[in-house]
């Protein structure tokens, strides 16, 4: 297996346990891989499903069938069935997440979350440090913000952070859900630089992209998910 994420045969449901627990289908018999180099786009519209794939190879939801393989290294994990602690090993080594908006602990300045990243990634002080340096600089953060905590910032300047934090450490798996959608062109341009270098450097990325100009400047391949919708399955 040479993916670095492959997805065989997936679905996923929502239970509203809210309306007497009502089964509301969301993907069915998703397949299809990611390799090194590759940007796959995940097409289709708000509430196809795009997102939850993304959580699901994440391991932040459930998968209800089929497999979701990831390689780490020589191994192939199944992270439909992973053990708690070999997803944050597969989160500190292989997966990088980078979500549309920036959770983190409070009062912490913005160089120390993407500085931490990168040590949590593998990287040594020195070189979190500089990286975190380098990113914020090129995502035109100003270096006044540096010191000062995330919260205190705009939608878009928060986001600049998230991307940096996401982008420091050489994962070879990169999961990106809409990151740029606070960001204007400008910015844009920049987070589509960093993509096409991690592309470059042989990571796989999958990602959600509804800016057509970002997606075209990154996209190797898009894949529609209405494909998967479990009405069309059932057809």
């Amino acid at each position: 297996m040479n993916a670095l994420l492959t997805f065989q045969d997936v679905a996923k449901s929502f239970t509203l346990h809210l309306r007497g627990g009502v089964v509301l289908p969301v993907v069915g018999d998703v397949s299809f891989s990611v390799g090194p180099g590759e940007c796959v786009v995940l097409g289709g519209p708000s509430g196809a499903g795009k997102s939850s794939l993304l959580k699901m190879a994440y391991g932040n939801y459930r998968c209800d069938g089929g497999t979701i393989l990831v390689r780490d290294g020589e191994a192939v994990v199944d992270v439909v069935w992973a053990d708690p602690r070999v997803m944050l090993g597969l989160r500190a080594r292989v997966i990088a997440y980078v979500s549309q908006f920036l959770r983190v602990i409070p009062r912490v300045s913005a160089l120390d979350v993407v500085e931490a990243a990168g040590r949590e990634g593998g990287l040594d002080p020195a070189a979190a440090r500089a990286r975190g340096k380098d990113l914020l600089d090129r995502l035109n953060l100003p270096e006044r913000l540096w010191s000062l905590p995330p919260a205190t910032f705009s939608g878009g300047e928060q986001q600049r952070v998230n991307i940096a934090r996401g982008l420091i450490a050489d994962r070879p798996l990169l999961l990106l859900d809409e990151p740029t959608a606070s960001l204007d062109a400008q910015n844009r341009a920049v987070v589509a630089e960093l993509v096409r270098e991690k592309l470059n450097g042989g990571a796989g990325v999958l990602g959600i992209f509804h800016d057509s100009e970002m997606r075209d400047a990154v996209a190797t391949r898009v894949v529609d998910v209405t494909h998967f919708a479990p009405r069309a399955r059932a057809a």
